[in-house]
């Protein structure tokens, strides 16, 4: 019982100091895991709630709708209809992961390994949180935002501040460089240089309205129209990114506010292209560490049977036919996936040898893993590692479901040719380019009828829903000062 980290439910902060010693060595002497520092902080369930309305974030700003989350997640988990999270982590550098402080010990130590390790890990890593988020300049970042914003309210009233943040927030998924990455500093850069930026926008829109009045005034000229789209960078899949640089009516300080929540919807756009590969590789590394640390004796048996207990919950998958089936639990994929790259990597079958003749047989499931963590992403791992194994003992299959057709009817099952069109189909259906809706501002005539023109081209023949389309474009008109027309065109 000596060798025991814990025993018992409860904990204090010197059992939480040494259990943490204990999986961080194992997570970088067994599996290698390269990590930020962490920083781990205890809070309490109001904190937890309050954690969950703000979309995670420490030093958010303040905004109606948070509150709003925080009433509603808040009325729930009193009702006993909703639980809480165990944990929340925060891409950051220092990495900072809270845990619920009225977690028992054997569950203190599931969230510090999977949190504080898995996702850390995976954050620190992937090349789409390396290429599109700084890590050391968000929590700077999110420290100016809400005192920026703050400062607005106060000089321009929170009247004003509130509109532009709620047009703002509706734009947020289509305010996104998918495609692209402008050169830009840091995001403590961009704090730190946050006022001379504001002069420099206010400089270059006087510049760029006084050469569209020169150019409107030049008479014969010819292809005025496409010299005006290249002038303005036009087309622009990133709509908040254009309105921040050429709105009419927008005052500096608000193209600031839209600055910074563009800034924050590009923070979270890796999450969003990685939730399968994120949640698989953090189950996956606080199932290894802590069966690791039960073959050591460090974890008791009761212990271990409660983690158990909670790791399978997580990974549960409801058939299809279950009242709580919401989907393809992305827990449950990405771990399953990731185990049986082990397995493949350690005791293939021909099967194996045959779907995977790179990695079957190699022994090294530690280089694999880490090589697919830090260089895919949901889709492309689903197409290049889901084996015909996964699917089974998932008992996927597919279907198609098209408005021309007056029933479903089942396109791949467990065959030959049904493995690979069922990969295509599970990958295809995570990737963001064809998940969420293709819209970029195509034209707008500044010193014309200024009309804001956009373009959406329809994803499978479906259109954007009436009522959110109506609501998104008054957001956009709020922003642009004038009208804003879209177009929709099948691709």
């Amino acid at each position: 019982m000596a060798d025991l980290l814990f025993d018992g439910p409860d904990w204090n902060f010197d059992t939480l100091r040494r259990t943490t010693d204990a999986i961080e060595k194992i997570a970088r002497e067994d599996l290698g895991l390269d990590t930020y520092p962490n920083q781990i902080e205890i809070i309490s369930t109001e904190q937890m709630l309050d954690a969950y309305s703000a979309t995670g974030m420490p030093l958010m700003y303040r905004h109606w709708s948070f509150g709003k989350q925080f009433i509603h997640h808040e009325r729930l988990y009193s009702k006993g209809a909703q639980g809480l999270a165990y944990e929340i982590v925060i891409n950051s550098d220092p990495c900072i992961c809270y845990c619920l402080e009225e977690n028992t010990m054997p569950m203190q130590a599931l969230v510090i390994a999977h949190a504080a390790f898995g996702h850390n890990h995976f954050f620190k890593s992937n090349h789409l949180f390396r290429q599109w988020t700084d890590a050391r300049g968000i929590l700077d970042y999110l420290d100016y935002a809400r005192g920026f914003l703050s400062q607005c309210e106060e000089r321009y009233g929170p009247g004003r501040v509130e509109r532009t943040l709620d047009a703002a927030h509706a734009l947020m998924n289509a305010s996104v460089f998918r495609h692209r990455r402008p050169a830009q500093p840091s995001l403590r850069a961009e704090a730190e240089r946050a006022e001379k930026r504001i002069e420099e926008d206010e400089r270059a829109a006087h510049y760029l309205w006084s050469r569209i009045e020169a150019e409107h005034r030049s008479p014969g000229h010819e292809n005025a129209s496409t010299e005006r789209r290249h002038a303005l960078g036009l087309p622009e899949e990133n709509l908040i990114y254009f309105l921040e640089r050429h709105s009419p009516v927008l005052e500096p300080w608000q193209r600031q506010v839209l600055r910074i929540v563009r800034n924050l919807a590009q923070y979270f756009y890796p999450q969003r292209q990685t939730q399968v590969m994120n949640e698989g590789c953090a189950c996956f590394v606080h199932f290894h560490i802590l069966s690791k640390l039960h073959e050591q004796g460090r974890i008791g048996d009761g212990a271990m049977l409660e983690i158990l207990h909670s790791h399978s919950s997580v990974l549960f998958q409801p058939g299809y036919d279950h009242p709580g089936y919401s989907g393809i639990n992305p827990y449950a994929l990405g771990f399953a996936m990731m185990r049986d790259i082990r397995r493949i990597c350690e005791s293939p079958e021909q099967e194996d040898r045959d779907w995977f003749p790179a990695i079957a047989g190699c022994g090294d499931w530690r280089g694999v893993l880490k090589d697919a963590w830090a260089n895919f992403r949901d889709e492309s791992f689903i197409q290049q590692f889901l084996s015909p194994k996964v699917m089974r003992d998932l008992r996927l299959f597919a279907l198609r479901d098209a408005e021309s057709e007056d029933t479903m009817r089942v396109t791949a099952i467990h065959d030959a040719g049904g493995y690979h069109a069922l990969r295509d189909t599970l990958a295809h259906s995570y990737d963001l380019s064809h998940r969420a809706p293709d819209i970029e501002i195509v034209d707008a005539d500044l010193a014309g009828d200024r009309v804001l023109r956009l373009r959406h081209v329809l994803r499978n023949e479906v259109p954007l829903d009436a009522r959110d389309r109506e609501a998104t474009l008054d957001c956009l008109r709020e922003l642009w000062g004038y009208e804003v027309e879209i177009d929709e065109m099948v691709g």
